[in-house]
């Protein structure tokens, strides 16, 4: 008789995903070339996660320019900025 692998379902409970009105706008994580704009509308879009320079997660469900900046993402972005030439005074996209 073949042996049918079942697959295995995994549930996490170590990180955490905010789903209640979010009361800063945060600066999305990218990588080289991608573009965060892009990113946040395929993440409204089908409802993945984000993770923030700050650490927070989230699924984004609201326009962030309603809200202030988070500070400890604005912070992480001065502190990258100080290293990196090619990064402008604020964030763009």
């Amino acid at each position: 008789m073949p042996t049918v692998a079942e697959p295995k379902i995994i549930t996490r409970t170590d990180e955490s995903t905010e789903t209640e009105e979010p009361s800063a706008a945060h600066i999305v994580k990218t990588d080289p070339g991608e573009s965060a704009a892009a990113k946040v509308l395929e993440a409204r879009i089908t409802g993945t996660p984000l993770e923030a320079l700050c650490g927070h997660v989230w699924v984004p469900a609201r326009d962030p320019r309603q809200l202030p900046l988070c500070q400890a993402c604005k912070d992480v972005y001065e502190l990258y900025r100080a290293f990196n030439d090619g990064l402008s005074g604020t964030p763009t996209d």
